[in-house]
């Protein structure tokens, strides 16, 4: 490897753009670092579906233009992005994970990809993702599974695995994922990496292909916490394509990163930390939250009464969402077509043969749910359910700045070893789904590393749209540790 590409695979997000900025490497010089090392590793590692090798260059070369010719540029120029594949990119191909959409190419960007190009970032790649981002493995995708790169036979979590295992390998300095119930976070506590789920209504879902509607988030997975305040940045904000996006100031993320935690309370549900928990994980936590004591945060106990019925609301809710929203997806457009006798035989054999058995599962119990007699019983009593989630939220966060506790129960799991107890993967996500159901923002970031090698995420959650609190404690963590600088040997 020559000196300047190891000098560009230790640079944060931040530290690209500015030297970029002062041309001490081009954008162009930047970008084929990255495609070069997904040429060399991603065809065992499977991260990425899609490579936009010759669309990033272009990119690149006009960022170059831009420096040589001193124009301003945009805050993030010339900085590789990684994008999940159920995200839509203009003339890039968008398949979700799914055989239904495997040759689909959409005609326009999501708000979030066009607001990075303005920004100057560069489209990489698409990442590879759980199919219709339904999955805790990134097992369930068209394409095959994608490894983890600490640990090949490990999953690298889901259904933003192939971002995750992105960023964590070096293919890409940043990767934008989504989060329906832990999608972002859980894959950057197996693969560790720093993971952000914003609010609900803090970043546009305009272009995501949709799974859950009300539980669909998109934030970054990057290096670290200050890289994830600064995508964060460029990405929030109002849109007046989603209908959902909230009428809310956004500022910089990164400004507040060097105050002080002095003070802050921060809460650790002790619901978190009961039976299921391994006791590993429990080390590392108690571990960081001294190291978050010793900076001066006040460590306080709170709760969060409803856990143990979160995953079962959860599931829920976002099948039947699931079951509307992949309704469309039926042969006649932009899909894939299966031939039939008539218009019943065609949407049938389309589905069958599009769909995948877990998207054809959490359909079917979601089309279940919402069946006339069974509504009251499940949907109904979820979302009331969820009512009460988000109640116990707002009162542990009145007596504590946010809320504290391990991103996982375990760390990466082996693959194949849940994909045919469907329930054992479901409960994976116990401590992820919360955030999701209550829309609080929640982010993951790496506290070191089981006696395998794997590492070890802990969770920070908070008030709504107070993204700045749960960074700025995340950076104030990182800059006492080192858990996030590591890589894997690969």
């Amino acid at each position: 490897m020559s000196r300047l590409n190891r000098e560009i695979a230790r640079l944060s997000a931040a530290e690209i753009v500015q030297h970029i900025a002062q041309g001490n490497f081009s954008a162009t010089e930047c970008t084929q670092h990255f495609l070069d090392a997904i040429d060399r590793a991603n065809t065992r590692l499977n991260a990425l579906i899609t490579v936009a090798g010759e669309q990033a260059l272009e990119s690149a070369a006009a960022i170059d233009q831009l420096v040589q010719s001193k124009k301003k540029l945009g805050p993030l120029a010339g900085l590789p992005i990684a994008i999940k594949d159920g995200i839509c990119t203009a003339g890039l191909r968008t398949s979700a994970g799914s055989r239904m959409l495997q040759n689909f190419v959409p005609p326009y960007d999501a708000t979030i990809v066009k607001r990075l190009k303005d920004a100057g970032a560069i489209v990489i790649g698409k990442t590879n993702m759980d199919e219709f981002a339904m999955g805790s493995s990134t097992e369930n995708s068209c394409v095959g599974p994608t490894l983890n790169p600490w640990a090949t036979e490990f999953v690298p979590g889901g259904s933003s695995g192939g971002s995750a295992a992105c960023v964590a390998a070096d293919l890409a300095p940043t990767a934008i994922g989504s989060d329906t119930g832990g999608s972002i976070r859980q894959p950057a506590a197996f693969c560790g990496v720093t993971g952000l789920k914003p609010t609900y209504g803090r970043v546009s879902r305009s272009g995501l292909i949709a799974f859950g509607s009300s539980l669909d988030h998109i934030g970054p997975l990057t290096r670290s916490a200050a890289d994830a305040a600064l995508i964060l940045t460029t990405i929030a904000g109002h849109d007046s394509q989603d209908s959902t996006s909230a009428m809310i100031d956004s500022g910089d993320y990164s400004t507040a990163l060097d105050e002080s935690i002095k003070g802050l309370k921060i809460g650790v549900c002790r619901e978190h930390f009961g039976a299921g928990l391994n006791p590993e994980i429990d080390i590392a936590i108690q571990e960081a939250i001294r190291v978050l004591a010793d900076r001066g945060a006040q460590i306080v106990e709170t709760s969060l009464p409803q856990t143990e019925f979160a995953v079962p609301t959860y599931y829920v809710i976002a099948c039947c969402e699931a079951s509307s929203n992949l309704a469309r997806f039926d042969g006649v457009r932009y899909t894939h077509r299966e031939p039939g006798d008539d218009l019943e035989q065609m949407y049938c054999q389309t589905r069958a043969a599009g769909f995948g058995a877990e998207v054809k599962r959490r359909i079917m119990l979601g089309t279940f749910a919402l069946s006339s007699g069974y509504y009251d019983a499940y949907y109904l009593r979820a979302s009331k359910v969820r009512r009460i989630i988000k109640q116990d939220y707002d009162v542990a966060l009145e007596s504590c700045d946010l809320i504290l506790g391990p991103t996982t129960p375990t760390a990466a799991f082996r693959l194949g070893k849940h994909t045919q107890d469907p329930l054992e993967m479901y409960l994976a996500d116990i401590y992820t789904v919360s955030a999701n159901l209550a829309g609080v923002p929640a982010i993951s970031v790496p506290c070191g590393f089981s006696k395998a090698g794997l590492p070890i995420g802990m969770q920070l959650q908070g008030r709504a749209f107070a993204e700045s609190t749960l960074l700025q404690v995340a950076h104030q963590y990182q800059q006492q540790t080192d858990w996030h600088l590591r890589r894997p040997v690969f």
